[in-house]
């Protein structure tokens, strides 16, 4: 069966279960853009706790399709973001293993947000060896077709994991704190764990929904 799926900023763990129940993504390119959603952000986990990265996206956008959002340069948003990821897992088991290709993608100069995701998701897809086929929307659909699962906005950032039936949290050794952090960025799962993330996201999902 098809999904119909948003982009979202470096995903979470959830994100990833989600698509595992699927034979093939959709990535929806149509729909309006949603403000204070997982589309441009996403969260790591430091020595001071949880904390969340925004991609700074420009005022100008309205009601602008997801694939027309700017992403704003004005500020340094990569520094910003690249020194909380270096600080937070650059003593991680696997921090060299996938740093500098993910360092290369949040420097390159994107102008559009979903371009930036893009990337940022098939980075994430190859870095698990997880081969997922994978669409674009051509169009946008309010309701898709029967044969398509509908999963936009699925994935709230203003509603837990666990409301939802996507995501069991399967606990790994990370690098700060003695609770377990569940749902944070894929990053905090492949620099934890490396080649064993795939693994631990096939047993994170709710097979059972």
């Amino acid at each position: 069966m098809k999904a119909l799926l948003d982009l979202h900023y470096l995903p979470s763990l959830e994100y990833f279960t989600a698509m595992m129940k699927y034979d093939e993504i959709i990535i929806e390119k149509h729909e309006q853009y949603v403000k204070q959603s997982f589309r441009n952000r996403c969260y790591i986990n430091t020595a001071n706790g949880i904390l969340k990265l925004v991609v700074p996206v420009t005022a100008k956008h309205g009601k602008a399709l997801v694939k027309d959002v700017r992403i704003d340069k004005s500020s340094k948003w990569q520094n910003v973001h690249w020194r909380a990821i270096e600080s937070a897992y650059g003593k991680s088991a696997f921090y060299e293993h996938y740093a500098e290709d993910l360092h290369q993608i949040l420097y390159d100069n994107y102008d559009f947000l979903y371009d930036l995701n893009l990337d940022l998701l098939s980075f994430c897809l190859q870095s698990m060896q997880l081969s997922v086929p994978m669409t674009e929307s051509t169009t946008f659909e309010k309701i898709p077709t029967v044969q398509i699962c509908d999963l936009r906005s699925m994935i709230n950032a203003k509603i837990a994991h666990s409301e939802r039936n996507f995501y069991v949290p399967v606990p790994y050794v990370q690098v700060f704190g003695n609770k377990f952090a569940p749902n944070l960025s894929l990053i905090d799962l492949l620099f934890c764990e490396g080649p064993n993330s795939i693994q631990i996201i096939k047993a994170s999902v709710n097979w059972g929904i």
